[in-house]
């Protein structure tokens, strides 16, 4: 398959001269945001954001918007990619969700950590952070009231219609249910 890019220009420009996407829907807590800070003492910029040259001439994000706001005199290298409103929207759709759908190789990613230790503990947050499974808030369980159930097998779904509204007649609570 042959994909086209949609990467027109490079460019650096000062990170306060471009114009966030007002539908961007990553919020960036202060976690994030000091392992952003981190790995920019650390490592400088090493990674482009996305814009897209708007009709006023101007660069509106894509991707890269909190790199951008950490302040705005900071020059970034910029990918520019021709694309309408609706892909850039589809576009923030996506591309973070992508990413995230990569998996983690626990025995490398163990390697990894061993040759690279960082006294900087948003760094080691960061990092230790790529190994965990997504935390999923604890539901609680639900009190479960004592109930009798009967189940019926009927002819057809035109029986069980009959014995649902039989049964409904009588006051029962009574649900179809099909296998």
């Amino acid at each position: 398959m042959k994909t086209p890019s949609r990467i027109v220009e490079h460019l650096r420009v000062r990170a306060g001269d471009l114009e966030p996407h007002p539908l961007n829907p990553r919020v960036h807590p202060d976690s994030q945001k000091a392992a952003l800070r981190a790995a920019l003492a650390r490592f400088g910029i090493a990674r482009s954001v996305l814009a897209r040259r708007l009709p006023t001439g101007r660069l509106q994000l894509i991707d890269g918007h909190l790199r951008a706001s950490l302040d705005a005199d900071t020059v970034l290298d910029v990918e520019v990619v021709e694309v309408s409103e609706q892909e850039a929207r589809e576009l923030l759709l996506t591309l973070d969700p992508l990413a995230a759908l990569a998996e983690v190789d626990a025995e490398t990613l163990a390697a990894l950590e061993e040759l690279c230790p960082t006294d900087d503990e948003a760094l080691k947050a960061l990092w230790h952070g790529a190994s965990a499974e997504p935390e999923v808030p604890e539901k609680p369980e639900p009190e479960w009231e004592r109930q009798w159930l009967v189940m019926v097998r009927c002819d057809s779904e035109s029986a069980q219609g009959a014995l649902l509204e039989e049964l409904a007649k009588r006051g029962l609570d009574c649900r179809a249910l099909t296998s």
